[in-house]
């Protein structure tokens, strides 16, 4: 497994770690003063994880006899151009997504607020609450997808897919974890702070998405132009 395709698994897991289901639903849990924080938190996000890394197991399972069938009948090259054009149109379509977007992520964050609230202080709430979030995320978390076409494309053994695509969860859910460990650490004192990003982050989530958008747009093409030797074509025309 190449460097290169690690350090975009990592980059696109980091891009996946600011959505709504997987930042900033967890600061709102953090805000709230309802006792067993900490063990809410944590089922939330073990259920977002756990729940992403099924739906990741599913999709490569179902792709990768696809992928190796159809590649026996085609030139494979045939897919990589496809690969290409794919990730070019993603990258140029991340330039003209529509503002309204920042407004409609900063209401699903006020709807999120009235769930949260809902969900109340049990585990079995906090399971619901994360399988909904993730049920309702997962067709819109390009970066996941791109992830899960890096992983299929670089045709790799279970032994290798399977622990890289549990990291990538990790890394998903990491930033929400070191949030709530200084918000256990420092108690009140990080409200204010966590109060202002939550905020921050609702309004900003719609660029949020269209730099994911464009970051798997880019990987996609870049592992397409890999493939098909554009940059060493490149290189010795320059020569």
């Amino acid at each position: 497994m190449s460097i290169g395709l690690m350090a975009g698994l990592a980059g696109l897991a980091l891009v996946d770690s600011t959505s709504i289901g997987t930042l900033i639903i967890p600061i709102f849990l953090m805000l709230s003063n309802r006792p067993a924080l900490g063990r809410r938190a944590l089922v939330y996000l073990t259920t977002v994880a756990c729940f992403y890394f099924v739906i990741g197991v599913a999709l490569v399972l179902g792709l990768l006899p696809t992928v190796k069938a159809v590649g026996e009948l085609a030139d494979p090259r045939f897919f990589r151009w496809i690969e290409l054009a794919a990730g070019v149109g993603l990258f140029v379509l991340s330039f003209r997504l529509d503002p309204k977007r920042k407004r409609e992520a900063g209401d699903r964050s006020s709807r999120w607020r009235e769930r949260i609230t809902r969900a109340g202080n049990s585990s079995a709430g906090m399971v619901a609450l994360g399988v909904t979030a993730a049920v309702l995320e997962v067709a819109t978390m390009f970066p996941y997808l791109a992830a899960i076409g890096l992983l299929v494309s670089a045709d790799l053994s279970p032994a290798v897919w399977v622990p890289v695509l549990g990291g990538y969860n990790l890394v998903m859910v990491l930033p929400a974890l070191v949030l709530l460990a200084l918000r256990l650490a420092a108690a009140d004192r990080i409200r204010g702070p966590l109060n202002r990003l939550g905020e921050w982050l609702s309004r900003h989530s719609g660029d949020a998405v269209s730099w994911a958008v464009g970051i798997a747009g880019f990987l996609l093409a870049r592992d397409a132009a890999l493939h098909l030797g554009l940059f060493q074509f490149a290189v010795e025309i320059d020569l």
